[in-house]
C-alpha cells in the first residue's frame, strides 16, 4: 500500500523518453568533444599529449574489464593493441586515395577512418576470441603466460611481415585522428564498462572474480562470461591501437612490447582492480609523469639526452610506486569503488526526510 505523498517510478515515466535514454549520453558528449577540438586546434603538442592520455585510458579501462571485474590476469594487452594498430593502418593506407561520392572530403576521410578503426577493433576482438576460448579455462599464472606468449607472437609476426613494414615499421598512415575522435572512444569504453558493471552480466563477472568455483556451482557459465569480457576488452584495445596509429608518424614493433603491456597493468593495479575511475586516474597520472620528469630535469639544468634520462628513470619510478602502493594500500587507490562513491564522504550531505 502506497503511503501519502509517496511517488512511484516506472520505466515509462520520467523527463527522458525511453527511446533516448540509451543514446542520450552520446548526444550530450558530441558538442563537448567538438568544443574541445576547436579549443585545442592551435596547440599540436597539447593535442598529441591528450591523444596519448586518451589512448592509455582506453587501454586501462578495457583491461580493467578482464583483470579487475573478472579477476583474471592478462599481460598481453599490447598484442591486441598491435593488431588494431596494424590492421587499421593498412586499411587506411589502402583507402587513402578513395573518397565517398557526394560527401565533403573531410567527412569522407573521417568516415573511412572510423571504418579502419572498426576493422582494427574487430580483428583484435577475433584474436581475443581465438586466444581466450582455449586459454580462459586456465587461471592465474597460466593465463598470464598464455597472454604474454600471444603478445610476443604478434610482435615477432609483424616484425617479419613485409606488408607491415617489418622491423622498420609502417609509415605514411593518414593522420586522421583528433582529440575529439580519441575522447569519443574514451567516452564509449567508459560507458560500456559502467553499463557492464551495473548489469546482470557484470554481476556474473564479479561473482567469477570473488569465487569462480562457487559461481560455477550456482550455474554461471564462467568460461562463456570470461570469453565475452576478453573479447570486449580486446576490441577496445584494437580501437586504441588504431587511434594510436593515426596520430604518430610511424608505428613499429617496438611500440607494442611486453613493457607496454606492463605499463597498462600498472595503471589498472594502481587505480584499483575493478574501479573504472581508478583506471582513468592512474592512466592520466602515469602518462603525464614522464612529462613532469622532463620539466623537473629541465628546471634542475639537466643537459644532453633528457628523453633518455626520463626513459631510464620512468620504469624504476613505476616500480617504486607499486611497492609503496602494495605496502600502504594493496587494493589500489580506489579499490573496487568509483570516484562518486568516495566524494560524498567529503561533501556535505542533505538529510532526507527533514524539513
Amino acid at each position: 500500500m502506497a503511503t501519502p505523498g509517496a511517488t512511484t517510478l516506472s520505466d515509462d515515466t520520467g523527463p527522458i523518453p525511453p527511446a533516448l535514454r540509451g543514446i542520450l549520453p552520446v548526444l550530450l558528449a558530441l558538442p563537448v568533444l567538438a568544443l574541445a577540438e576547436w579549443t585545442l586546434g592551435a596547440s599540436p603538442f597539447a593535442t598529441y599529449l591528450l591523444s596519448v592520455v586518451g589512448v592509455n585510458i582506453i587501454l586501462a579501462v578495457s583491461l580493467n574489464i578482464v583483470n579487475g571485474m573478472t579477476g583474471q590476469f592478462s599481460i598481453g594487452h599490447a598484442g591486441f593493441m598491435a593488431v588494431g594498430a596494424y590492421i587499421a593502418g593498412v586499411t587506411s593506407l589502402s583507402l587513402k586515395e578513395i573518397g565517398i561520392p557526394g560527401v565533403p572530403v573531410a567527412v569522407s576521410d573521417q568516415l573511412l577512418f572510423v571504418e579502419a578503426l572498426l576493422a582494427g577493433g574487430v580483428s583484435a576482438a577475433l584474436c581475443g576470441f581465438l586466444v581466450g576460448l582455449p586459454s580462459l579455462r586456465l587461471r592465474g599464472d597460466y593465463l598470464a603466460i598464455v597472454t604474454l606468449g600471444f603478445g610476443e607472437i604478434i610482435r615477432v609476426f609483424v616484425q617479419n611481415t613485409e606488408a607491415f613494414g617489418r622491423a622498420l615499421g609502417l609509415s605514411g598512415i593518414p593522420q586522421y585522428s583528433s582529440v575529439a575522435m580519441v575522447y569519443f572512444w574514451v567516452f564509449l569504453v567508459v560507458l560500456v564498462a559502467r553499463r557492464i558493471a551495473g548489469s546482470s552480466h557484470g554481476r556474473s563477472l564479479w561473482a567469477i572474480r570473488e569465487d569462480e568455483v562457487a559461481a560455477e556451482a550456482m550455474g554461471v557459465d564462467t568460461t562463456g562470461y570470461k570469453v565475452r569480457a576478453f573479447v570486449i576488452s580486446s576490441f577496445f584495445a584494437g580501437i586504441a591501437g588504431g587511434l594510436f596509429a593515426h596520430f604518430v608518424p610511424i608505428i613499429n614493433p617496438g611500440s607494442f612490447t611486453f613493457v607496454k603491456s606492463m605499463e597498462i597493468v600498472v595503471m589498472v593495479v594502481l587505480g584499483g582492480l575493478g574501479s573504472t575511475t581508478g583506471a582513468i586516474v592512474a592512466a592520466i597520472f602515469l602518462t603525464l609523469l614522464p612529462e613532469g620528469l622532463r620539466s623537473l630535469f629541465g628546471a634542475m639544468g639537466a643537459e644532453g639526452s633528457l628523453a633518455q634520462k626520463v626513459d631510464q628513470i620512468r620504469m624504476p619510478v613505476y616500480g617504486i610506486l607499486l611497492v609503496v602502493l602494495m605496502l600502504a594500500r594493496p587494493q589500489g587507490l580506489f579499490g573496487t569503488k568509483e570516484l562518486w562513491d568516495v566524494l560524498p564522504r567529503w561533501l556535505p550531505r542533505k538529510k532526507k526526510g527533514l524539513t
